[in-house]
């Protein structure tokens, strides 16, 4: 397979992911995405925002965030997102841990 057919199936790969996760699923919880998987839509959202700034695209959290959930995350909170329980959210703190702070 050459490169770019590879590059472009990577890209149908990424959209049909976020497809499912912003229109699919979107009663599967963040949290529950990052204390069983290890990352979530904000994952996912800061690797293209570090995606876009390495390519020397200046893209801040909030813009990055406002393109892969197609709204804001005021908006996509207040539509989609539930309380977590204090269990699943110590669970969270210890896989940001392992996932997000020691790799930054």
């Amino acid at each position: 397979m050459d490169k770019q057919t590879e590059i472009e199936l990577q890209a149908a790969a990424f959209r049909r992911l976020q497809k499912h996760l912003m229109e699919d699923r979107t009663d599967v919880q963040n949290i529950d995405m990052m204390n069983l998987a290890g990352f979530c839509r904000n994952c996912l959202s800061r690797w293209y925002q570090e995606a876009a700034n390495e390519k020397g695209i200046e893209m801040g959290k909030d813009e990055a965030r406002q393109i892969f959930y197609g709204m804001t995350m005021d908006e996509w909170k207040a539509n989609y997102q539930t309380d977590a329980s204090p269990e699943k959210q110590a669970a969270f703190k210890v896989a940001f841990e392992e996932n997000v702070e020691k790799k930054d």
